[in-house]
C-alpha cells in the first residue's frame, strides 16, 4: 500500500470517530481495584481485615466462612491470623490452642497468600501474624523460606518508617514488593527486615468486645502508648460471653459489618475519627462475607 494511501485510510478511520488503541498509561493502573488508590500511600489508606483470616467454617470457633483464596478474590487485603506449634511441632496456623482449632502449618497459608500474589501483580496485600508462643522470629523466617518465591514479594524498609515515609501503592507494585508482613512480638528488624513490628507501627483498640454498639475507641495496646506517630487497628469484632468464654457472635454480623448504622463499622470509624481526627487504617472484622465491609472500606478512603 501506497503512503499516501495509509494516510488516506488513518483518516478515514478517524473521521469516522475510531480510535487508535494505546498502551495503558500510568493513570489507567488500578491498585487494589481502584485507580484513586494508586498515588496515595500504604498509611494513607484504611484497610478492612479479616480476623482470624484461616479459621474458616460453621463452628463456634471459626471466623470466616470462606476461605483464604476467596476472601482474597472478595477484596479483602488485609489478613490476620494466629500461630503456635502444635503437639508435633509444627508452626501452624491456630485458633488459641491447636487442640481448639489448627489450620495447617504456617508455610501452607503463606503458599496461598504466594499463589494469590503470583496471579494478581496490581495488589498490595498484608499480614498480621500473631506470635501466641512467643516464639524467637527465626520461626515466622523459616517458614517463609519454606515457600519459594514469597520473600520476593516481601517490602523490608532500611529504617522505620513514619507516617509520611511509607511508599504509595503503585511504587509498592511497582518494585514488586506487594507484601507486608507485621508481627507482633519478637519481631527484630535487624535480623530479617521484612517481619515488621506490628506495635512500633500500630496502636490497637480493645478486642473481645461484647457491646454490639461498640461505644469506644481508646487504645488498648500497646500499653500507654500515644497515637502519635502510628498506624491504627480497630478490633471491630462482636464476642459472645458464654460461661466466660468469648466466641465470635456470627448472629449479629451483617449488623456489625454494615456500613453504616447503629453499632456499624461506620459508625465506629466516626467515633474513631472524631477522637483521633483521622480514620482507622484497619477494622478487623469476623464473617467478612456479612454486611458490606468492603462499601464501609471504599467510603473510609473517599470514594
Amino acid at each position: 500500500m501506497s503512503t499516501f494511501r495509509r494516510f488516506f485510510w488513518l483518516g478515514a478511520l478517524l473521521s469516522a470517530g475510531l480510535q487508535v488503541c494505546a498502551l495503558p498509561t500510568a493513570q489507567d493502573q488500578a491498585c487494589n481495584g481502584h485507580p484513586e488508590y494508586c498515588d496515595r500511600r500504604y498509611s494513607e489508606l484504611s484497610f478492612v481485615g479479616a480476623h482470624n483470616s484461616p479459621f474458616v467454617g460453621p463452628l463456634l470457633q471459626h471466623n470466616q466462612d470462606v476461605s483464604v483464596t476467596q476472601q482474597l478474590d472478595l477484596g479483602i487485603r488485609y489478613l490476620q491470623g494466629q500461630t503456635h506449634k502444635n503437639d508435633d511441632g509444627v508452626f501452624s496456623m491456630c485458633h488459641t490452642s491447636c487442640l481448639l482449632e489448627d489450620a495447617g502449618s504456617v508455610s501452607s497459608f503463606l503458599q496461598t497468600v504466594k499463589s494469590w500474589l503470583d496471579g494478581h501483580p496490581d495488589e498490595v496485600v498484608t499480614l498480621l501474624i500473631t506470635n501466641g508462643d512467643g516464639l524467637d522470629i527465626k520461626e515466622f523466617d523459616d517458614a517463609f523460606n519454606a515457600v519459594g518465591g514469597i520473600k520476593d514479594y516481601t517490602f523490608a524498609p532500611q529504617t522505620k518508617l513514619g507516617l509520611g515515609d511509607w511508599p504509595t501503592l503503585r511504587e509498592l507494585i511497582k518494585s514488586g514488593k506487594r507484601l507486608i508482613v507485621f508481627v507482633d512480638s519478637k519481631a527484630d528488624t535487624n535480623r530479617f527486615p521484612y517481619l515488621l513490628d506490628e506495635f512500633s507501627y500500630y496502636f490497637e483498640t480493645p478486642f473481645s468486645t461484647t457491646d454490639e454498639n461498640f461505644p469506644q475507641c481508646k487504645i488498648d495496646r500497646p500499653a500507654g502508648a500515644s497515637a502519635d506517630g502510628r498506624m491504627y487497628l480497630v478490633n471491630h469484632t462482636l464476642n459472645v460471653n458464654i460461661l466466660g468464654i468469648f466466641l465470635p457472635d456470627r448472629f449479629k454480623a451483617d449488623r456489625t459489618n454494615a456500613a453504616v448504622g447503629q453499632g456499624s463499622i461506620g459508625a465506629q470509624v466516626d467515633l474513631c475519627n472524631s477522637i483521633y481526627h483521622r480514620k482507622p487504617n484497619v477494622v478487623l472484622l469476623d464473617f467478612i462475607t456479612e454486611g458490606d465491609p468492603l462499601k464501609a472500606e471504599r467510603t473510609m478512603n473517599g470514594l
